[in-house]
């Protein structure tokens, strides 16, 4: 039973990147804490299993990146569940991991594509629905390789530094309309992710974080749940930090 049980009774949220990972870690807990979900992903077997497990999921198999699709998604979302409250955009995928000069252009597009514009889609198609009940929560996850780069890691990086560019941005807009949008920047952590990266590079990463070791989902799962909340109701516009004391602004 979660310390937070009731916390998003009521409440209906969104999750890309549901079926595994965060977006998992994220649903399990808003369903713990009294919230309906609905998971977009484009693995039909993993949204599969993550339905059977979560019960009263609603589902939708998708590509962000492809926006018609992502606004028939957001209305089937809001038919079935009556609203949407909260989203929280987790999808999202690492690319080459090579030199810029040797980057290949498709795996710069693919990252672009969807890390970044698939993220717009996903808040342009829902934020509507937000302000017609004058109440909502976005929560965009970034990585802390948009603060700082990564090195052989260009795409991603700039994926991610164009997604907190793009909440402050959007957070703006929405404040004053009852609608809170906040970045997450978390440092690498254990993930079905990580099977995209060599090894060399995700000890790279473990190397810079000073608490010397990986995170967990779990741990960026909480700081989620709290942006999604209700309690997060003078933070707009901002980043949070889950990088185990890598980046600290």
């Amino acid at each position: 039973m979660s310390a937070f049980a009731g916390r998003f009774a009521g409440r209906t949220a969104v999750i890309t990147g549901g079926a595994s990972g965060l977006g998992l870690a994220v649903a399990r807990r808003m369903e713990a804490e009294g919230g309906q979900v609905a998971l977009w992903d484009l693995n039909p077997d993993q949204l599969a299993v993550a339905a059977a497990e979560l019960g009263g999921a609603h589902v939708e198999q998708l590509d962000v990146s492809d926006a018609e699709a992502v606004a028939r998604a957001a209305d089937a979302t809001a038919a079935a569940l009556g609203r949407i409250d909260i989203l929280v955009c987790s999808a999202g995928i690492t690319g080459a991991t090579v030199p810029v000069h040797e980057f290949p252009l498709d795996s710069w597009r693919r990252v672009i594509d969807i890390n970044l514009s698939g993220l717009f889609y996903c808040c342009r198609a829902v934020v509507p629905h937000m302000l017609a009940n004058g109440y909502g929560r976005i929560v965009n996850v970034a990585s802390v390789a948009g603060k700082e780069g990564n090195p052989n890691a260009s795409a991603y990086s700039a994926s991610k530094a164009g997604v907190i560019g793009f909440t402050k941005s959007l957070g703006k807009e929405l404040a004053g309309k009852g609608v809170i949008a906040n970045a997450l920047t978390p440092a690498t952590f254990e993930s079905p992710i990580l099977a995209q990266l060599p090894p060399s590079q995700v000890e790279y990463m473990r190397s810079k974080i000073p608490m010397g070791r990986l995170g967990e989902a779990e741990e960026s799962a909480a700081m989620i749940c709290f942006m999604a909340s209700e309690e997060c109701s003078f933070t707009t516009a901002s980043t949070f930090d889950t990088s185990g004391g890598r980046t600290t602004f």
